[in-house]
């Protein structure tokens, strides 16, 4: 049986956030990209967005902060709310979002589900339901075309009966006991509403508070004992601490026994400090904090290698990584293909920043986007001729000319590596 699954709500009136939840309390500058960053930092499976514009500008607005929410959080996006026609879900699935909902008490959504199930998959299509009649008026095409059902009133008893379909729970009960009997049935596989959006802080005692009673949820737990690593004599394990989408590394720390635990339980980097003799969550005053992304053991059981989310920087003198005085440093070609690349595309934005005298990349911004496009074109063309020639030298040229010319039109169009890297990794 899959995990239960903690799904917080934001809720959007045009790009802004509504008051509501305690959501301001957490952020009091109504940050909705920093609440979404908090709620996948701390314990939420997936995060639900409400749309509550009314007017088309509005609702375009609206998009474009999803985007940014989809951007700064690291846990998949939900939308719901607004979506009345094929072009929403598109641009919805465009900005970032891993599913989307279509409000079944709107007969046009009835009747879109099909035809957007089949252009962009099942598994991206949610069904909101607010009465069990929504239901079982379209249960064969909900079961064909949807992923999952978001039950928007306690009727998943009466669903569960019925289908199989999975249904997550969206209610503004606030009884923690009322909410952990709920997601223990197995009519419940997942929870959202009022409470799991306003204990944002509080998300992993709250998973803890489930795995007491039974219910099965994703929580960080070590698949190999701590009596199996090989301490030193102080009775510690190092840790060696990467960033986890640059690989940098950031710092070396030590562990405990309890300071292993307390990471695991907390999602937070957390150590024993040899000189203090104490433990420290990192970044606990500096604000500094280190997010747990994994941990992964070595061949011989002695060393810790931490993999994070770091806020800020990792180092106590304000560096961003402890290891920034050189020694020595023989000359290489650095050819990490990401590093690389975006070596490449900063180059291209600082000449379109700073127009440099007979630059070819100037050329190409100032002739605009249809010479890039041209040329793009042409390139396109040249790897196609270059594949039919058995040496491999020329279409690695060739492919090279064109991956230049697509960071052009990237860097004219407001696309960054990261932009293509999140979407890559998020197919």
């Amino acid at each position: 049986m899959a995990n239960k699954l903690i799904i917080p709500c934001l809720y959007l009136q045009s790009e802004k956030a509504v008051t509501g939840f305690g959501q301001r309390n957490l952020f009091g500058n109504g940050d909705v990209e920093e609440l979404a960053k908090f709620y996948s930092d701390n314990g939420a499976d997936e995060l639900l967005v409400f749309d509550f514009s009314s007017e088309d500008q509005a609702h375009e607005r609206a998009i474009a902060k999803i985007k940014d929410i989809c951007a700064a959080s690291e846990i998949p996006v939900i939308a719901a709310g607004n979506i009345k026609r094929m072009e929403d879900i598109k641009k919805l699935i465009y900005a970032g979002c891993a599913r989307t909902v279509l409000n079944f008490s709107k007969p046009g959504n009835v009747r879109l589900l099909e035809e957007v199930s089949n252009r962009f998959g099942k598994e991206k299509m949610v069904v909101s339901i607010s009465s069990i009649e929504e239901f079982t008026e379209n249960k064969e095409l909900i079961e064909s075309y949807a992923g999952a059902v978001l039950a928007l009133d306690t009727v998943q008893d009466s669903i569960a009966e019925i289908s199989s379909i999975p249904v997550v729970l969206h209610t503004d009960e606030s009884r923690e006991n009322v909410l952990l009997e709920l997601l223990g049935s197995k009519a419940v596989g997942g929870l959202s509403g009022s409470y799991v959006s306003s204990t944002a802080a509080r998300l992993l005692d709250f998973k803890d508070k489930c795995k007491d009673r039974g219910i099965s949820v994703n929580t960080f737990e070590s698949s190999i004992a701590w009596s199996e690593f090989k301490l030193n004599s102080d009775g510690l394990i190092p840790v060696v601490v990467q960033d986890y989408k640059t690989d940098e590394v950031l710092m070396v720390a030590y562990m405990n026994e309890e300071a292993f635990h307390m990471t695991l339980k907390s999602g937070k980097m957390t150590y024993w400090s040899r000189s203090r003799r104490e433990l420290w969550t990192k970044g606990l005053t500096s604000g500094h904090v280190q997010y747990v992304k994994s941990l992964t053991l070595d061949c011989d059981n002695d060393t810790i290698l931490a993999k994070v989310a770091q806020v800020g920087a990792a180092c106590h003198t304000g560096n961003r990584t402890c290891f920034f005085k050189p020694l020595m440093k023989k000359e290489y070609d650095d050819t990490n293909p990401l590093r690389v690349f975006q070596d490449v595309y900063d180059v291209i934005l600082d000449r379109r920043e700073h127009p440099k005298e007979g630059s070819y990349t100037n050329y190409l911004f100032d002739k605009g986007i249809d010479k890039i496009l041209k040329k793009v074109g042409e390139e396109c063309t040249e790897i196609v001729i270059a594949a039919k020639n058995p040496d491999k030298e020329e279409i690695k040229y060739e492919i090279s000319d064109f991956l230049y010319h697509v960071m052009v039109l990237m860097a004219e169009k407001g696309v960054t590596w990261e932009d293509i890297t999140r979407e890559l990794a998020r197919r």
